[in-house]
């Protein structure tokens, strides 16, 4: 059967989706799919998964692919972060065959990226890029699609999207801010730079950016003329936003945990992070209760501070503080599912498209800078916390550790591991070499030897043992034969 393409494959194999939840590391696990599918979502993406961990570890692919496959999380798009032609074809060739396409990441504005260079860090190499698509999708027998930020220039980003169609991309999701809006700058999403390449191109566009609510879904469609719309923090607090419903919070977790029970394994720092989400504006008020979240250790725990945090809620609805909630910032009272709204620079900047140093000054304007010394009264929250445990920390930038790539992966290595590996890496070679490596805390041969010790011990034991038993010493045959021994020696 031919590989379906463009419009037909959005059409035939994507059910013509609409509502699409984004790839989300360690948060678009299968039970947030499914639950996000059971409220309205047409389209779910795996996490990002790293394509070159892919190839090499099989523990890898079962964890985070293989034993997610699940009838009911269809249609379903695998995205790697890549930046070799080779390793991206051999990862997805990998994949194929649990999901319906295979999407590559241009988007990933995050550190990690930078120093791993994938992503959005990727958007100027056109040339490795158009070579990264062509090979997929000629060997594929899924489409390859294709997730990017916008260049400041709407003509340059509407160059890009046509470089990657012409490649062989069959669907391209747009996200509408550049690279530098992230964090504090992250800024409006620009819809315009979006409505831009839906006319230049002619394969399916998803638009992603400026999603809190149904109705913002709707007008992104109008507006910009996509076929359909990616939510990822708007759906992370609020699984109902697709069905345009902002349910109680409590309905949304206790269903959540439901749907892990069904469906194991779940990593429980996935749960934990989900929660944090769904509860996050009744954890501003309830800080006990976020302590004790953040400290649980296991599912039933998380599963207990949930339910106080029900429990307390009822008893406020029960109060009459519903109205007095009203009068907060807030749209909804704090137990109500709704999107969390980062507070924009004072003079925010249209549509994300005025020029970098203008976000910066806003920005500032906000909160001072870190000064060059790290003066406590003008670092952020987070910092101040990690002076308070060390005193002598420096916060300078020229100051911080250099990170050195892994040999294997390019991720940072350990600064004193004996094989210049990163963690993953080291565990896998020590394993195999039955090696240790102090600075990882790997124990292999270690272990190894202490069995193997205590092993011979044991047989050693065993055999006093049953040489001092008194059946043994009391069995007439047995003398016989050790009597019948002794003479064949003299």
């Amino acid at each position: 059967m031919a590989k379906l393409q463009g419009f037909e494959f959005w059409r035939k194999t994507l059910k013509e989706a609409r509502y699409v939840v984004a790839p989300m590391v360690d948060q678009s696990e299968l039970a947030w799919r499914l639950l996000s599918r059971r409220h309205g979502a047409h389209l779910c993406y795996t996490p990002m998964l790293h394509a070159q961990v892919f190839v090499r570890d099989a523990n890898y692919r079962r964890e985070n692919l293989y034993n997610e496959v699940c009838e009911e999380d269809r249609p379903l798009i695998t995205q790697f972060c890549a930046n070799d032609p080779e390793v991206f074809l051999q990862a997805a060739l990998l994949a194929q065959d649990y999901c319906d396409a295979i999407d590559l990441n241009l988007g990933c504005p995050q550190m990690i990226a930078k120093r791993g260079h994938y992503g959005v860090f990727l958007q100027d190499e056109w040339e490795l890029l158009e070579k990264m698509i062509r090979l997929a999708n000629e060997k594929l027998s899924v489409p390859i699609t294709c997730k990017i930020r916008v260049f400041k220039e709407t003509e340059k980003t509407v160059r890009y999207a046509q470089m990657l169609e012409k490649a062989g991309c069959q669907l391209l999701t747009v996200h509408g801010r550049t690279k530098d809006q992230k964090g504090a700058m992250t800024g409006i999403a620009s819809w315009e730079h979006i409505k831009a390449v839906r006319k230049a191109v002619n394969i399916p566009v998803f638009a992603n950016g400026n999603i809190q609510h149904l109705s913002d879904v709707e007008r992104c469609i109008q507006e910009s003329g996509v076929q359909g719309v990616m939510s990822a923090e708007g759906n992370l607090h609020n699984p109902a936003l697709f069905e345009g419903r902002s349910p109680p919070v409590w309905e949304m977790a206790e269903e959540y945990l439901e749907v892990v029970k069904q469906h194991p394994p779940c990593t429980l720092s996935y749960v934990r992070a989900h929660l944090f989400k769904l509860w996050h504006h009744t954890l501003q008020i309830h800080q006990d209760l976020r302590e004790e979240l953040a400290k649980v250790k296991n599912l039933e725990g998380l599963a207990n501070v949930s339910k106080q945090l029900r429990l307390r809620c009822q008893e406020e609805i029960a109060k009459g503080k519903d109205s007095e909630e009203k009068e907060s910032s807030l749209p909804f009272p704090h137990w109500i599912c709704q999107p969390y709204i980062r507070p924009p620079p004072k003079d925010p900047v249209a549509n994300g498209n005025g020029q970098g140093s203008e976000v910066k000054r806003a920005v500032c304007q906000k909160r001072a800078l870190e000064d060059s010394d790290g003066a406590a009264d003008t670092l952020s929250k987070n910092k101040q916390k990690k002076r308070s445990r060390n005193p002598h920390k420096n916060f300078c930038p020229e100051h911080k550790p250099k990170y050195v790539k892994c040999d294997q992966c390019g991720n940072p290595k350990g600064n004193k591991c004996v094989f210049n590996l990163c963690r993953g890496c080291c565990k896998k070679k020590a394993f195999k070499e039955v090696a240790d490596c102090p600075s990882h805390g790997l124990r292999f041969k270690t272990k190894a030897e202490k069995q193997k010790a205590e092993e011979e011990k044991r047989k050693e034991e065993e055999t006093e043992r049953i040489r001092n038993s008194p059946q043994t010493l009391s069995d007439p045959s047995t003398n016989l034969q050790e009597g019948s021994n002794a003479e064949l020696q003299r």
